[in-house]
């Protein structure tokens, strides 16, 4: 491919294009100022103001949050996996019907793959603006958001209302419900109570995988984080690796199905046949089936990457194997 056709496919930090009325809360005090990018796929996104960035389906999906310090996204849950790294910034994940059930602080480069079925949310906590890359499972990134009661009740103070075809109405903007679209059903008590509360003593081994350990065990091979025989053990529909400069090799390779190289530390220079680029931290570089390819760091230093590719598994609920 020429350098032209793989460039398509590059998705620069600093090219990202965000939305700030992309869910339910995006008036809520506490949320309204947070960003939400759809990178690769359709994403999940209730609002049409959201940019699509690659839409050529990958059998997982790729996205961002960025949000300034003391914002929040809301409690919510997906029908597939949801995986977030740490780009930049501080972070505190928690989760359970009232956000109580556990939580966890992530930092540059630490992973979280949350378990599907339980309300989940997340904060800045650190000082300055901060960013989270997300995968998502399955090409329609889990067929929308389920929001926790409270969350659609607290929208709907501030004019927000969620259809039950997924999109979302501006009441302020004098915005009404389509004929025949009624407003998305709250979910029961009885539906709430089927929902698991794991403590932090139980998520925490089986779901987060921080970056000094990945960046020991990728010492001579790259590090499989996610898959079935993962340090997160889990079958999503897709596997992660991670990469360090101790485990990158110049010999080509390639795949059958799309695979996506994301940077969080350090430029890495990725060589095809018929040209290369530079990546550096924040960008996503979706690599074609069938192109053999290489990716080294491009400098000294410190140098990390997340590889991500389709298992072809479907996306469901997390694997229990």
């Amino acid at each position: 491919m020429t350098p032209q056709d793989m460039e398509n496919r590059i998705v620069r930090y600093g090219d990202l294009h965000p939305c700030k009325t992309a869910f339910i809360d995006a008036h809520t005090p506490g949320s309204d100022q947070k960003e939400n990018f759809t990178i690769i796929g359709g994403g999940v996104s209730e609002s049409p103001d959201q940019h699509v960035h690659i839409s050529i389906p990958h059998g997982f999906n790729i996205g961002a949050a960025g949000q300034p310090p003391k914002c929040r996204n809301s409690l919510h849950d997906h029908h597939t996996a949801e995986a977030f790294f740490v780009l930049s910034g501080r972070w505190r994940f928690f989760w359970g019907r009232w956000g109580d059930a556990g939580e966890v602080v992530l930092e540059p480069g630490d992973i979280f793959n949350i378990p599907t079925g339980i309300f989940r949310g997340f904060e800045n906590i650190g000082t300055d603006y901060g960013m989270i890359m997300a995968i998502l499972g399955g090409d329609d990134a889990g067929g929308g958001v389920m929001w926790a009661p409270q969350v659609i009740e607290d929208a709907a103070d501030h004019g927000l209302v969620l259809g039950e075809d997924g999109k979302l109405y501006d009441t302020k903007k004098q915005q009404r419900l389509p004929d025949g679209v009624k407003p998305m059903p709250v979910m029961s008590d009885e539906e709430l109570a089927k929902r698991p509360e794991p403590t932090t003593a139980e998520v925490l081994p089986n779901h987060v995988a921080r970056y000094w350990d990945m960046v020991a065990l990728a010492d001579r091979k790259p590090c499989k984080v996610i898959g079935e025989a993962g340090m997160l053990r889990d079958k999503p529909g897709f596997e992660v690796d991670f990469i360090t400069c101790q485990s990158a090799t110049e010999t080509k390779h390639k795949h059958a199905v799309p695979s996506v190289l994301m940077p969080v530390k350090g430029h890495w220079r990725v060589d095809w046949d018929g040209g290369s680029t530079t990546l550096a931290p924040g960008d996503t570089m979706s690599v074609p089936e069938g192109v053999k390819h290489s990716a080294v760091p491009s400098m000294t230093g410190e140098a990390a990457l997340y590889h991500v590719v389709a298992t072809g598994d479907p996306a469901g609920p997390t694997w229990k194997g």
